[in-house]
């Protein structure tokens, strides 16, 4: 039985999109497998670790019905790749096989009953409903999602806080030794709801989301959270834990403030870490007036130094970061400008940018 004839691309695109969440190894072999499901015109490719699912469809020419089945996900997406980009491609089922041919191309894989695979069940209770453009959704993800843990064994910390309050919504990731802060409006009032979305989910959808006007949907519920745009349904169950307070993590009383350009700093910082220790990748600040010094030495004794001419007139002060998460916010975070708050040597800095005054980066010393 027939169950599509299209071009590559019409396949492979919505196949890729739901690829990337399949594991390699699996206890259960069929979540290894995609669900390909056809409803007249539309064709659906659905793929779960039990955690997220995700459902792309493509429009085709209009068709007779077919009963789903599930197939190799890696297998199909590679034998996809690997045939010319303008090639007809048809997908036929028979018996517990599914047959792709193109021209003279032949492949017989292996299917798996279509009523063994696993969905997630919508949840039931209140849940807030909201739309965005794809890009304001895109460019809030990046802008926190780099200071999100990773397996870390307090569980809560591995993913990001979405929080829906007062007409917006706020993200925010921290591992423990830096903090990541973004806002912004949103277009109407919604119920309050505070969930924590697995790193998982977080970075596939940061790279489905286009960075266009097009919009997306977010439907979130205490227990799953759910993103719908452009021909793709991402569900997600949630991380179940308490958040730590952000509030009490940002500090609101540093007095010293030095400003910076941020490419200048980038750059510094980039060639200090050269030569910084290679496990503990610190540097130090020693900010006096009218300039800010960055040195860094490793276990060999080797030292780099930096000298930037700044204005300032704050306390002088010498402090130790890891660089790497300096380095992480000035690549993820835009604008000419950097703004660096500092209490003393033993407190946390605060790092803002002008050009996304709804964003905040705290990132805590280290003795070095």
């Amino acid at each position: 039985m027939a169950l599509v004839k299209a071009k590559r691309d019409d396949l492979l695109g919505p196949l890729s999109a739901v690829s990337g969440i399949i594991e390699r190894r699996h206890t259960l072999p069929i979540l290894s497998n995609v669900l390909i499901d056809r409803a007249d015109s539309v064709l659906s490719f659905l793929a779960t670790d039990i955690e997220i699912q995700i459902t792309a469809r493509s429009n085709l020419a209009a068709g007779s019905e077919a009963r789903p089945v599930t197939v190799g996900a890696r297998k199909l997406v590679d034998i996809l790749r690997a045939l010319p980009e303008d090639a007809e491609v048809t997908v036929a089922q028979q018996e517990k096989r599914l047959q792709i041919k193109a021209g003279k191309s032949r492949f017989t894989l292996q299917t798996l009953p279509a009523e063994d695979f696993p969905r997630l069940a919508r949840p039931a209770g209140e849940v807030a409903r909201f739309s965005l453009a794809q890009k304001a959704l895109r460019k809030l993800l990046g802008l926190v999602q780099y200071a999100m843990a990773q397996q870390d064994i307090r569980y809560y910390l591995n993913g990001l806080l979405v929080l829906v309050e007062d007409r917006q919504l706020r993200l925010v990731a921290t591992d423990g030794h830096r903090l990541a802060y973004a806002a912004m409006a949103l277009p109407a009032s919604s119920p309050r709801l505070e969930v924590i979305v697995p790193r998982k989910t977080v970075l596939e959808l940061s790279k489905l989301l286009a960075d266009s006007d097009d919009e997306v949907k977010l439907e979130l519920s205490p227990t799953q959270a759910a993103f719908s745009f452009g021909g793709v349904e991402l569900i997600s169950k949630l991380v179940d834990g308490k958040f730590p307070d952000y509030t009490r993590v940002i500090p609101t009383q540093h007095k010293n403030l030095v400003k910076l350009e941020r490419e200048v700093l980038r750059q510094s910082l980039q060639r200090a870490a050269i030569l910084s220790n290679e496990k503990f990748r610190g540097v130090r600040w020693v900010l006096t007036d009218g300039s800010l010094k960055i040195v860094s030495s490793n276990a060999e004794q080797e030292e780099a130094q930096e000298e930037i001419e700044v204005q300032y007139g704050g306390d002088a002060l010498d402090i130790g970061f890891n660089v790497n998460y300096l380095l992480d916010v000035l690549n993820n975070v835009g604008g000419a400008e950097v703004e660096c708050r500092f209490g003393d040597a033993a407190s946390s800095a605060l790092l803002q940018f002008p050009a996304e005054p709804e964003f905040k980066y705290v990132v805590m010393p280290m003795r070095i």
